[in-house]
């Protein structure tokens, strides 16, 4: 009896694999855009059975279908009286335009992409690690009369995070409205009680994004909120790579060291930074935030020509391919890119080789030793076809480098919270700003020309010269990169 139970089991374990792996490949061939990324998900769900495809549900769908109409963004533009672009706009715009005419079809595609206008004369500082940005960033919120809206992912109870929950709770105090908002994963980070259960007594709002402890919202576990949004009063900004922890305050002498770069706004872009919270904190809460005390009309006082890019798993998928793809399309002279990460897709692949065919210099800054070692050694293996087309590659020296940095010809960079890799690139709530303007895009190839010569080169010897168990390893990881 007991062999006839086991047979009988055995064959509806087989059917129904089968079945869940039919299925699997029919959503995948239907859904997914790269061809790497549905061999990776069929195989699976075949060679992992049911596994394969439970896991498949759980993190290869994107469920979020969110519209930024679920707030109205209009009545937040027309909540703020802005008085649009100048003469003295057009001018610096024609100027910029005339002496770098790739840029112009840049800026019509970021326009298509995003949906968004250019915001003239902002300031924007970069800020070297926590050391610079945390001081900058607490100063802001201690000065704050009416508003502080935070964003970020992680958000840490340590002596970092400390600083940040006073500051918050001071304002708080004062009486200006305070918003903060933490993703779900990255507020866990930290032994509990999380930051945002310690906000919540404070009497604070916050909130965590897209929570999934329950069972019944596992399916969005792989859905994260990676942005880094400061907004203060309206009109000073930050964003950038830095989470809310020690480990980027590095003359605290943390554990954990971690580089990183920040950045100060000030100029009309934030506005566009808010509209970004503003989506996020509807989603999470439910409170639309219009008029003010979170909008604020600024006059633009910098040279940057800015506009943000928001990219996630829901309207906004892909906008951030197709704006590092449109850069990388109009690039003549040099392209400089710093990431912890780099996973790109084929697509990526192929536009950074064809942009090096055509002349340009491509510099990729990558960490000597990385904080999650899966990613690097899925890297490793994508790196020779790169090199033998002419891309350079160089490991930077720890501490582990975070930042998230592109620059094209030295007039156009790229800056926020994504990395080269799937997981920003289609499955994370990423923020971006693309910055026009030679003075700033100077300033960053300043700081990326002392990483260069800190950093030493990738050659395609030492590539090749791994022993046979490193390269299998590698081989092995990369199999997994669309899941990583």
């Amino acid at each position: 009896m007991f062999q006839e139970i086991e047979v009988i089991l055995g064959t509806g374990l087989s059917v129904l694999h089968v079945i869940l792996a039919i299925g699997v490949t029919w959503h995948a061939v239907l859904h997914k855009p790269e061809s790497r990324t549905v061999a990776s998900w069929v195989g699976l769900a075949w060679l992992a059975p049911i596994v394969g495809s439970v896991a498949y549900a759980c993190l290869g769908i994107n469920r979020i279908e969110r519209m930024g109409a679920s707030l109205d963004i209009e009545e937040a533009r027309r909540s703020v009286s802005r008085s649009g672009i100048t003469k003295d706009d057009e001018k610096r715009a024609q100027q910029f335009g005339e002496k770098h005419p790739a840029f112009i079809s840049l800026a019509y595609a970021g326009r298509a992409i995003t949906g968004r206008l250019i915001d003239f004369k902002n300031d924007i500082q970069p800020l070297i690690d926590g050391d610079e940005a945390y001081p900058e960033m607490l100063k802001a919120i201690d000065e704050a009369k009416e508003s502080v809206a935070l964003l970020s992912y992680i958000f840490d109870n340590d002596r970092v995070g400390e600083m940040f929950f006073q500051a918050l709770v001071n304002a708080h105090e004062r009486g200006v409205s305070v918003r903060v908002l933490v993703d779900y994963v990255g507020s866990r980070y930290s032994p509990r009680p999380t930051i945002v259960k310690r906000l919540h007594q404070a009497g604070i709002d916050a909130s965590a994004f897209l929570e999934t402890g329950k069972f019944g919202k596992l399916r969005y576990a792989n859905l994260r909120n990676h942005r880094k949004i400061l907004v203060v009063d309206g009109r000073i900004g930050f964003t950038g790579g830095t989470n809310i922890r020690e480990g980027h305050w590095l003359s605290m002498e943390p554990k954990e060291p971690v580089q990183c770069l920040h950045f100060r706004i000030e100029g009309p872009v934030v506005s566009q930074m808010m509209e970004a919270f503003s989506v996020d904190w509807d989603f999470a809460t439910g409170e639309r935030l219009v008029g003010e005390p979170w909008y604020a009309e600024v006059e633009g006082q910098g040279t940057v020509a800015a506009r943000g890019v928001t990219d996630g798993p829901d309207e906004d998928l892909d906008k951030m391919s197709r704006m590092i793809m449109s850069a990388l399309s109009v690039a003549t002279k040099r392209v400089r890119i710093v990431t912890p990460y780099f996973l790109p897709d084929e697509v990526i692949e192929g536009a950074l080789k064809t942009a090096s065919l055509r002349g340009v210099e491509i510099d990729v800054l990558l960490p000597e030793k990385n904080n999650i070692p899966i990613m690097d050694w899925a890297t490793v293996p994508s790196l020779p076809p790169l090199i033998e087309n002419g891309l350079k590659f160089y490991r930077t020296p720890e501490p582990f480098d975070h930042t998230k940095v592109m620059i094209v010809d030295g007039a156009w960079a790229l800056i926020g919270s994504t990395n080269w890799d799937a997981r920003s690139l289609r499955l994370n709530f990423e923020y971006n700003l693309e910055c026009y303007g030679e003075a700033f895009a100077g300033k960053l190839e300043a700081i990326v020309e002392k990483k260069i010569e800190e950093a030493r080169p990738v050659t395609l010897e030492e590539i090749k010269n791994r022993n046979t168990l490193r390269q299998v390893r590698d081989g092995l990881a990369r199999l997994f990169s669309p899941y990583l």
